[in-house]
């Protein structure tokens, strides 16, 4: 039997590749399993993570060639049985074989009409990386949570002027324009609130989830934007009136959106500048987040989109990094708090960017034990 080709048109040259060169060619280790987890192939990289070559391995089952990977199976199970892509992030594994730690990311896709068999992608990355990016996170949050403890003072005595001088405006405004002067108060005390808790950073905070509707968090977020340094936007909402609750601290998650609204509209042009919030449910992505042994699903999606010129190539690598930024008074601090943040509810941030569109997506937990607030819109 021929070996599948894929033709390729390069200018005015056709050229025909042998798939199974792509499949050898990719720098991650990609299995074909079948319905009951044995392995039908495998590429050059996936020979070289377990130690032997296909002709070996077929017909086995991953956690048979290789105990640590008795996760990634169960994965590929999950997604052959479900007929859904699942990914699990930041899985630990203990090697048998070398005695030492490591984390690995994995994803499950079914082959369309194939009877259940599902490609599985297999990344490792060192636990010592990713506990390098987490205490860059913390070292971030150390030097806020500093520079707090130096200026709480100074800044809480104007905000206290300012709350002030709102409630002296409500005997001048009308109607109508009281829910600014209320708006200005509620988030005076959420900063001073948000200044006090900023020593908590410095450390692993400690949450006091509930269930709160994430769209409630958005309109919040979409109001003190758009009255304040987000006039120039134009704002697109695009929601799941449906979704669960999300579990987490209604302030944090604020600030958390507050962070990437703010981003995204210092990126976007001053004419036609436009901001995205969309939100879905979608399931199959699972993270085993810092600290924490178990896995949790993270079906709610929350994406912040703009149409600025994207994120700069050079940075992209480091973008989550403590004082990596390309504002030319920015500290670099804020990316860094909003993982942390996130990090803190057990959930996960990533990005895409392209000129014209860059999109910031973060995937949280839902809160099971309590039933969802209805949405009926902002109000």
């Amino acid at each position: 039997m021929p070996k599948p080709k894929l033709k390729l048109v390069a200018g005015e040259a056709d050229v025909s590749v042998d798939l199974s060169a792509v499949f050898n060619a990719l720098d991650m280790a990609v299995c074909v399993l079948d319905q009951d987890g044995q392995i039908l192939s495998a590429n050059s990289s996936a020979e070289q993570l377990l130690g032997r070559s296909l002709e070996s391995i077929r017909g086995e089952t991953l956690s048979s060639v290789s105990p640590e990977l008795h996760e990634a199976e169960a994965v590929a199970l999950r997604a052959s049985a479900r007929g859904l892509v699942i990914s699990e992030h930041g899985v630990h594994v203990h090697s048998p074989r070398t005695g030492l730690d490591y984390s690995m990311d994995v994803a499950a896709s079914p082959i369309p009409d194939s009877n259940g068999w599902v490609a599985v992608r297999i990344v490792e990355s060192t636990v010592s990386q990713q506990m390098d990016r987490r205490l860059g996170y913390l070292g971030a949050a150390r030097s806020v949570s500093g520079m707090a403890a130096v200026l709480a003072h100074e800044v809480k005595n104007p905000l206290s002027g300012i709350r002030g001088a709102s409630q002296l405006l409500d005997q001048h405004v009308s109607a109508a324009d009281r829910q600014l002067t209320d708006l200005i108060r509620d988030e005076v005390d959420r900063i001073c609130a948000l200044v006090d808790r900023m020593g908590e950073f410095s450390g692993e905070t400690v949450l006091h989830p509930v269930a709160l509707n994430i769209h409630k968090v958005l309109d919040r977020v979409h109001k003190v934007a758009s009255n304040g340094f987000a006039t120039h936007v134009s704002f697109v909402t695009n929601y799941d009136p449906s979704l669960p609750a999300v579990s987490g601290e209604r302030d944090l998650l604020i600030q958390v959106f507050l962070n990437l609204v703010k981003n995204a509209a210092e990126a976007v042009p001053v004419k036609g500048g436009c901001i995205t919030l969309r939100t879905s449910y979608k399931p199959g992505v699972r993270l085993t987040s810092s600290g924490q042994r178990d896995s949790r699903d993270l079906p709610l999606v929350v994406e912040v989109s703009d149409n600025g010129s994207g994120i700069p190539p050079s940075l992209r690598e480091h973008l989550f990094d403590p004082f990596v930024t390309s504002k030319p008074n920015g500290s670099g601090l804020g990316l860094a708090l909003t993982a942390k943040l996130i990090d803190d509810h057990g959930g996960m941030i990533d990005y895409d960017s392209t000129p014209g569109q860059t999109t910031f997506r973060v995937l949280l937990p839902i809160h099971s034990d309590m039933p969802t607030e209805e949405y009926e819109g902002e109000g």
